[in-house]
């Protein structure tokens, strides 16, 4: 894993007087570190090639294995050991050096939810990996899964579960030596789709109906009063009241007339024609 370190073994317990030991990086001109017990050279080369190896190597000056330090995927590749004595001896040491692990993201593809569809989607992704392997899991069986090797790219996986399954899931990314696995929530991630209420209007609806059925009883109160303001004014009229409320009655004079006959009597004027007199009685 990067960050970690590696030792390069020789399989020797000890560096003879005569032997030098000589190790190499991919090609035969890289020589990255060097021990001469004759001629007492201890070396590492840590420029060579292109600096990568600075700060990182480290020589058993009585074995002669090599240490890195720090690895980094750019230090993945051959390394060749030579031993030079009585005969000439080589190993040839294959390293890979793997990127940590991202934990994988789960998630559902809540868009394609229906009231009809009892499955739902799930999708496990992760980002930029390679040499990696991305699978699902039912318990210990293997559902699905998918591959990268050398270019560093994004890997998703999808899934149909029920949405209530209660069998246990896992999605595993995981290299030839570590693995990272997430466990779906199903019953967070999936939901079933509410199925439209024929019998409830829609929030827009049953505001229209509600300032409408307003309306109609401001108009039927209206309607009301003026039935009732109407019908109020034909009983005034009926009751012989006027406009002002005042009855008729008492604009009305009765008279009743009392007769009186007077007795003649003698006088120089020409005699006229009886008069009759009238008493009037006022009352209100």
């Amino acid at each position: 894993m990067e960050g970690d370190s590696v030792t390069l073994n020789t399989d020797l317990t000890e560096i003879q007087e005569d032997d030098d030991i000589l190790w190499r990086f991919r090609d035969e001109n890289s020589l990255i570190a060097k021990i001469s017990r004759a001629d007492k050279i201890f070396s590492t080369y840590d420029d060579v090639p292109d600096g990568r190896f600075r700060d990182r190597l480290k020589l058993d000056h009585q074995t002669g294995s090599l240490t890195i330090t720090n690895i980094s995927t750019e230090h993945a590749g051959d390394y060749k050991l030579e031993i030079r004595g009585l005969k000439l001896t080589s190993k040839t040491f294959s390293v890979s050096v793997y990127a940590r692990l991202p934990v994988p993201v789960i998630s559902s593809n809540s868009s394609n939810c229906s009231s009809s569809s009892s499955s739902c989607s799930l999708v496990c992704s992760v980002l930029n990996v390679s040499h990696v392997t991305l699978s699902w899991f039912k318990g210990n069986s293997l559902l699905s899964s998918i591959s990268v090797s050398d270019l560093s790219i994004s890997l998703s996986l999808p899934l149909e579960v029920e949405y209530q399954d209660k069998n246990t899931y896992s999605c595993v990314l995981n290299n030839p030596i570590s693995n990272q696995t997430r466990h779906p929530n199903i019953t967070q991630l999936c939901h079933t789709c509410a199925a439209p209420d024929t019998q409830s209007p829609s929030p827009a609806v049953s505001l229209i109906v509600l300032i409408s059925a307003a309306a109609g009883s401001l108009m039927l109160f209206v309607a009301a009063v003026i039935g009732l303001f109407c019908i109020c004014r034909q009983l005034r009229k009926h009751n012989g009241e006027d406009e002002t409320g005042q009855s008729r009655d008492e604009e009305i004079t009765y008279a009743d007339p009392t007769f009186y006959k007077r007795k003649a009597q003698k006088s120089n004027i020409k005699e006229e024609n009886d008069v009759v007199y009238a008493g009037i009685a006022m009352r209100r």
